[in-house]
This record gives structure tokens, C-alpha cells and sequence, in this order.
């Protein structure tokens, strides 16, 4: 068969890693493989099956032009669509294109390869890519509300027992995508796989502050770590929190290169979970007292079809705005790092909206403040 992937031309910091594992797949089967990004006018192949991955729900637009696109193109092969948003909304794709086939959640066939990282060099956008990104484990523990790990993966589950199987030779990085790692049983001896690889290691979704101890702390110094990421999503994790930087610090890491994602303007209906601006101000605040980095995530629900069009019935747009210009004019990459002059702001303004307002003189000069609060960035 004559297998076309497709990529569409969505924003990501990533490459498609399903259909690089479905590329494995049907190279297994002596399939001729091609992927492309975006809409491209194919000359060198007539596919059998094309099979588009999709992205989250408000990047919807992308993959309904891919669809028509190709269609158009080979109106006689058969149009597979999964990832995230054929699985959240797969009505949404075959009410307007009935001729298409949505595959939800993962694909157990693939699942199981390695990812083909030769198919990348294909892309320009991908030329060059220097990670093996893996799961060694699908699902969670823990069934957050504002996160769509349950729907999409379901239990905490192993998948991959030895990590470094699917890690890339000539790849000088190791993304692990892993939901909970720290949740694992045998989570001690895949990090004894990772260590004599030698390879910067980031646990990209973060780790689990609650579950941290001094032998996973001890555990992960083992590793190339740069930037240790962690989740701090209420002030009811404070204490958990808190331990785990200190565990973290005595087995050497830098607080500096420590950063918590900080969920707000969260709200659920159906249970008391929530945050408001001066909760997250205090987790700003909390956060940059032990000496780390704040990455605040704006909650966006799971299956909108536009970004931020949600607004928390206990935030005001003109407050999730002031966060994102912060980001944007005080912040460094969108993160607020325990700079001692954006340390001082914060705490000196004694709330959420006094802490958020930029003066217009200060928005003038940000430049040159931000070049001299890099000289205290960690190299």
C-alpha cells in the first residue's frame, strides 16, 4: 500500500510523533511511506490511505483544510484522522466529511514502535530535530478535572519497560512525555536505564511534586537533567510542593533551573475546585520565595474549538489579560523567573491586579529591563 501522513500546518513545538510510530508501522509491513506538513501537492505518489493526526481542539482549522485538500487531491483513498481533537470531537469531522474514518485515542498497533525519526528529515520545519521523545507509561494515578489525560489514556499503565529502546543513537536529547512518571513502580529502575545513556533528559509534562522523596531526588541527580519541571496547581499542594524542593536541593539541583506550571483560571462546575487571581498571585509569590521559576498555564477547556474564549466565572478578562502581557513584558520565554527585580514587584504590590499592572513607562523600557535581569539567568 501507498501510505501518505500528514502533519497539518498547525503550531508546534514538537514533530507528530503518531505518525512517526505509524510510519514504524507500516514500514513493518513493507509499505511505502511518505509524510508531508501542511498542504502539499503530491507528484511522487498515489496513497491508498492518508492518515492526518490532529492537535488540540481550537487548532481545528489546520486539519479540516488537510482533509480537504488531499480529498480533493485523491478523491479515492481512504482519510484516517486521529489525535487529540478527531478523539475529543470526532463529530465534528465526520458530520461536515462523512467520508472520513476518525480513529479515538491511541493506536495499539503503533503504539508499540519506535518512532521513525529518518521520516522527519523530510520536513523542513522538523530538518535537524535532536530528541527521542517517548512515553514510557500512558494514563495517570490521578483524575484532575482540568485534564484530559483520563479521557484520552485512561489508568496509569506501563508501555515501555526499558526506556532507552527508543532512544535515538545520534540524538543528543531525551524528551519523556510520561503523564506520571514518579507514579511508576519500577520508575528507579528505568531511570537506572536513562543514566549511563548520557543524554540531557526532560520530563517535559513535569513530575509529580506529591510523590517526590529523597531516593527519587538522589535518583534523578543521576541524570543530565537541565530544567526540572513539576506542577503546582493549588495551594493545597504547598507543602508537597515545598518538600520537593528541598528534597530537590539537597541532591544538587539548582532552584533556579527548578520550574512549577501553574494552572489558573480553572473553574469546575461539579466539584469545589478552583482557583481566582490573588490564589495564583500567591502561588506566584510562594513560588518565587523558594527560588523558582513560575510557567502559568491558562486553562483552556479540552474541547473548545476556540483558545481563549473561556473566562473562569471568578476571573475578569481584563485580569487574564494583565497575566499574559506580564509574560509577555516582564516575564522571560513566558516564565517569571526569581529575578530580584521582578521578585521585588511582586511582593511589593500586595495584590493580584496591583502585581499584574504595567505602567506604560515600565512597557517602554521592558527591553532594557529584561536584558539586565538576564545577566542573573543560570547559563
Amino acid at each position: 500500500m501507498n501510505i501518505l501522513l500528514v502533519e497539518p500546518s498547525y503550531y508546534s513545538r514538537y514533530p507528530p510523533l503518531g505518525l512517526m510510530k505509524l510510519a514504524s508501522h507500516y514500514l513493518a509491513l513493507a509499505d511505502n511511506v511518505k509524510m508531508v506538513r501542511g498542504t502539499v501537492v503530491i507528484t511522487d505518489m498515489v496513497p491508498n490511505r492518508i492518515e492526518i493526526t490532529s492537535l488540540f481542539t481550537y487548532a481545528w482549522k489546520p486539519v479540516h483544510q488537510a482533509i480537504e485538500f488531499y480529498h480533493k487531491q485523491f478523491p479515492d483513498a481512504e482519510i484516517h484522522v486521529g489525535g487529540i481533537y478527531a478523539s475529543l470531537l470526532p463529530d465534528e469531522i465526520t458530520t461536515e466529511y462523512p467520508y472520513v474514518k476518525i480513529h479515538k485515542g491511541l493506536n495499539a498497533q503503533a503504539e508499540k514502535f519506535m518512532p521513525n525519526y529518518d521520516i522527519l528529515k523530510t520536513i523542513e520545519k522538523w530538518k535537524g530535530w535532536d530528541g527521542s521523545i517517548l512515553f514510557t507509561s500512558r494514563g495517570c494515578i490521578n483524575k484532575c478535572p482540568f485534564c484530559m489525560v483520563p479521557t484520552m489514556e485512561g489508568d496509569l499503565r506501563n508501555v515501555l519497560l526499558d526506556p532507552s529502546f527508543h532512544v535515538h543513537p545520534e540524538h543528543k536529547n531525551i524528551i519523556i512525555w510520561d503523564n506520571n512518571f514518579l507514579a511508576l513502580p519500577d520508575w528507579k529502575n528505568k531511570l537506572d536505564k536513562l543514566a549511563p545513556l548520557n543524554k540531557t533528559v526532560d520530563f517535559n509534562q513535569g513530575l509529580d511534586a506529591r510523590l517526590m522523596t529523597e531516593e527519587k531526588a538522589k535518583a534523578l541527580s543521576e541524570l543530565k537533567i537541565r530544567d526540572m519541571r513539576m506542577a503546582y496547581d493549588g495551594l493545597h499542594e504547598k507543602k508537597a510542593v515545598h518538600r520537593a524542593v528541598r528534597m530537590l536541593d539537597s541532591a544538587g539541583f539548582d532552584r533556579r533551573r527548578i520550574s512549577f506550571y501553574a494552572l489558573y483560571n480553572f473553574y469546575d462546575y461539579e466539584s469545589d475546585f478552583y482557583d481566582t487571581p490573588e490564589e495564583f498571585y500567591e502561588r506566584v509569590i510562594d513560588i518565587m520565595d523558594l527560588g523558582c521559576v513560575t510557567y502559568p498555564m491558562r486553562f483552556v477547556p479540552f474541547n473548545t474549538k476556540t483558545k481563549n474564549e473561556f473566562v473562569s466565572p471568578l476571573w475578569k478578562p481584563n485580569q487574564l489579560e494583565a497575566v499574559a502581557k506580564a509574560r509577555r513584558v516582564i516575564g522571560f520565554g513566558g516564565s517569571f523567573p526569581p529575578y530580584s527585580a521582578l521578585v521585588q514587584k511582586f511582593k511589593k504590590a500586595g495584590s493580584f491586579d496591583e502585581a499584574f499592572r504595567l505602567e506604560e513607562r515600565k512597557r517602554e523600557t521592558s527591553t532594557s529591563t529584561k536584558m539586565m535581569m538576564a545577566c542573573d539567568l543560570p547559563l
